[in-house]
C-alpha cells in the first residue's frame, strides 16, 4: 500500500514509562495486506511520517499493534494521542521473519522486543516451541513479559540492574542457553551491538540466525536509497529489514556504524 489509510486508534496501552502500544482495525480480509511479523509500517501523524514495528497481528479481531517509544518530537507528539484519535498508515513493508526448525531461541532488547512478540504470538500459534530472552535496563522497562508467557512461551527476563531475572546483559544470558540447550533457530532485535554479539555465537554454535534492522528510513519502497547498507546495494527497507547470518556477514558495517539523515557516519 502505498497512500496512507487514515485510521482510528481503537486501544492505547501504556507498555512502559516510554512505551505505548497503539492498536488499529486493520482489514485482514486480504491476504496480499496481512503483515508478518518483522515487518514494518509507516505511521503518519499528518506532519511527518516514520518507521514502526509492528507488535501484534491478530487475524481474529482484525487488529494491528505498534508500539512505539518515545526518543524525539514525533513520537512525544503520538504519545498524546488517545483513544478516538487518528494517524495515517501505510505498509507493510520489508521482508519478515521466517520459521526454520521447530524449537527456537528469541532474543529482544529493549523496544527491539515489539516485532519479536509479534513473531513469538505466531511461532506459539504454530505450536513451535520457544525460548524468550526479554531483555531491558530495568523491571519497569521489560515489554511484553505477561503477554509471551501467556502465549505458552518460555519467557526469561534480563536487566541491567538486576531488578528483574537474570542481572546482566542479554548476551551473557543467551551464552549460558546455548551451552545448555541446542537451538534449530535464533532470531533476534535490539540494539544492534547486542546484535553484533549474538552474531558471533550463533557462528560459534553453527546455528542459522535472523537479525531485525534498524536504519533511517524514508521511503520504506526501496526508492529513495536512505537505508543502504555499504557496498552491498541492499535497502533495509526492501531486502530487510529481516537478514539472515549469511547476509548479515556480508553487511560490513554491522555492529560498526550507522548513518544519520545525512548521510554521515555515527560509530557505535
Amino acid at each position: 500500500m502505498q497512500v496512507p489509510k487514515v485510521l482510528e486508534i481503537k486501544e492505547v496501552f501504556e507498555e512502559s514509562k516510554t512505551v505505548k502500544t497503539f492498536i488499529f482495525n486493520w482489514n485482514m480480509d486480504q491476504k496480499e495486506s496481512l503483515p508478518k511479523p518483522g515487518q514494518f509500517m509507516m505511521l503518519w501523524n499528518f506532519e511527518d511520517e516514520k518507521p514502526m514495528s509492528i507488535s501484534s497481528i491478530d487475524p481474529v479481531k482484525s487488529e494491528l499493534g505498534i508500539s512505539i517509544k518515545t526518543v524525539g518530537e514525533f513520537t512525544k507528539n503520538v504519545h498524546k494521542l488517545k483513544k478516538g484519535d487518528k494517524l495515517g498508515i501505510r505498509g507493510p513493508y520489508g521482508k519478515g521473519f521466517e520459521i526454520k526448525g521447530s524449537k527456537i531461541l528469541a532474543v529482544g532488547g529493549g523496544i527491539g522486543m515489539a516485532p519479536i512478540a509479534s513473531f513469538v504470538d505466531y511461532s506459539r500459534l504454530m505450536g513451535l516451541k520457544i525460548d524468550v530472552i526479554s531483555a531491558s535496563l530495568t523491571l519497569d522497562e521489560l515489554l511484553f513479559v505477561k503477554r509471551m508467557k501467556k502465549s505458552g512461551a518460555n519467557v526469561l527476563t534480563c536487566t541491567d540492574d538486576g531488578t528483574c531475572g537474570f542481572q546482566g546483559f542479554a548476551t551473557d544470558r543467551v551464552e549460558e542457553l546455548l551451552n545448555e540447550n541446542s537451538y534449530d533457530m535464533i532470531v533476534t532485535c535490539g540494539p544492534e551491538l547486542m546484535m553484533k554479539c549474538i552474531m558471533d555465537m550463533a557462528e560459534k554454535y553453527q546455528i542459522p540466525t535472523q537479525f531485525s534492522m534498524e536504519r533511517w528510513m524514508k521511503c520504506a519502497m526501496g526508492i529513495c536509497g536512505q537505508c543502504c547498507v555499504d557496498d552491498t546495494g541492499w535497502r533495509v527497507c526492501v531486502e530487510g529489514p529481516v537478514f539472515w547470518s549469511h547476509e548479515i556477514n556480508l553487511i560490513k558495517e554491522f555492529g560498526k556504524y550507522r548513518r544519520d539523515s545525512s548521510g554521515s557516519r555515527n560509530y557505535y
